[in-house]
């Protein structure tokens, strides 16, 4: 690693990587608190919706956010101030930006904003995984196209799954399986924001005065926001989803290579080089002993047949690695990630490197949306984490020949017929939206249909 010290030089030479953060919510405040203290970095502005919230998030991150915010780009430019907007095609198109992050969340925002950094030779840093799941393949073509990069968000568990199975495979070793941990149970794929507090054993009241979203948190718990994760992850590497979406098994953190290897070598996987997500509760409710809810992890063995597996697997063993009980299969993991605190790591490999930290080389995974309920015509979808649809994670290929509705688009969109409770929703169920996100997604899935 070397990027502190190329960030270093850029600073003394007084030419700092300009950055642009489009949402101030929690991911984005916690950029916030980081890159106030980098060298190297100058935050040149943030866009919201709402600039009193970006002004807060400064404060709430430790900035002297009225010595700081200065009036318009061309001061934020010359005086390494922060300019403060509503509009984010205002930033992304201010001269002098290198680097755009797009924290907002809203997959057709991501795509919109995307498109526009391509247009304006901005490298982008997607902290929207759902934007990237909706069209990501599609959008880093474009970017490769333009000499730009298109980059996952290090700290958030896609991008670290990636760095892990490039090391991985760096050291000649072959992936069994990746992916992350998180509390599961299958009761929870009904969870509506009605119910959702509940399952984290809080009060409705306490969590709407701390500023937490119903939505945003079911989405974690009903198993949406693992499967984009998860189908990020299988686009970045080239792991397979599963072809009936995530299992969820219950394993601590020294369980992992032997629960996850293939099932003809007693693990619970179709096969080798999957992905997939932990749960740190048993199926009855009790806590597994060392989970892994908030760490990520990879599982791999050695490539090489005869002598030099075994030496390798030998290896294993002398110096402690966690396996499954052969010996063959080993494990490693990071118990913890920090989200946004660890963001600027993709904005200097993108500036100085020309380098993602984790990016779509092909469309191997996706989300579909899966009724909570019996839904009847007429009926108006409310997305991820909403009362309606979770989003169940498929192998790519499957979801075009099924015509899947992507959770990303299953917003605000009207059913034409009745669907049954755990279905797989089709476009032939919806009236199909008239937006550019909806056209870009249906570009994509034209350009990588099979044959």
């Amino acid at each position: 690693m070397n990027l502190a010290a190329k960030l270093r030089k850029r600073a003394d030479e007084g030419r700092p990587v300009r950055v642009g953060l489009i949402g101030a919510g929690k991911f984005g405040t916690m950029f916030l608190s980081q890159v106030r203290t980098t060298p190297g970095l100058h935050l040149y502005g943030i866009a919201d919706l709402s600039p009193d919230r970006a002004r807060a998030a400064l404060t709430a991150a430790g900035w002297d956010a009225e010595a700081a915010i200065v009036p318009g780009f061309d001061k934020a430019r010359g005086s390494g101030g922060v300019a403060l907007t509503d509009d984010p095609e205002a930033l992304i198109r201010a001269d002098g930006l290198d680097v755009v992050i797009d924290a907002t969340g809203n997959p057709a925002a991501g795509i919109r904003h995307a498109l526009l950094a391509a247009e304006n030779g901005r490298h982008i840093v997607m902290v929207n995984v759902e934007a990237d799941v909706l069209a990501g393949p599609y959008l880093a073509q474009k970017f490769v196209r333009a000499g730009l990069v298109y980059s996952m968000a290090y700290g958030d568990q896609p991008a670290l799954v990636c760095e892990m199975v490039d090391w991985a495979r760096t050291c000649g070793f072959r992936v069994v399986a990746a992916g992350k941990g998180t509390k599961y149970l299958p009761a929870y794929h009904a969870s509506t924001p009605d119910t959702v507090w509940d399952h984290y054993g809080l009060d409705s009241e306490r969590a709407r005065l701390a500023g937490m979203n119903p939505q945003m948190f079911n989405s974690f718990l009903d198993g949406t926001k693992s499967a984009i994760e998860m189908a990020a992850i299988a686009n970045g590497t080239g792991l397979k989803a599963p072809r009936d979406g995530l299992t969820f098994p219950p394993a601590g953190a020294r369980e992992l290579a032997s629960v996850l290897r293939p099932k003809a070598d007693g693990g619970v996987l179709d096969g080798p080089g999957m992905v997939e997500v932990v749960s740190s509760l048993k199926r009855d409710g009790s806590n597994v002993p060392d989970d892994l809810r908030w760490g990520v992890y990879v599982v791999f063995e050695p490539e090489g047949p005869g002598a030099a597996g075994d030496y390798a697997r030998r290896c294993f063993g002398e110096y402690g690695v966690s396996t499954d009980p052969e010996g063959r299969v080993a494990a490693l993991w990071r118990p913890s990630h920090l989200i946004g605190l660890e963001l600027g790591v993709s904005v200097a490999s993108a500036a100085l490197r020309g380098e993602p930290t984790g990016c779509p080389t092909g469309f191997r995974g996706d989300v579909a949306s899966c009724a909570k309920t019996a839904l009847v015509a007429g009926d108006t979808l409310d997305g991820e984490g909403g009362r309606t649809v979770w989003g169940k994670l498929m192998p790519a290929e499957d979801s075009l020949a099924q015509g899947a509705l992507p959770i990303g688009l299953a917003h605000g969109v009207r059913l034409k017929r009745s669907v049954a409770e755990g279905a797989i929703l089709t476009w032939d169920d919806v009236e199909a939206p008239d937006s550019e996100a909806f056209k870009v997604r249906r570009e994509m899935e034209a350009a990588f249909r099979p044959g």
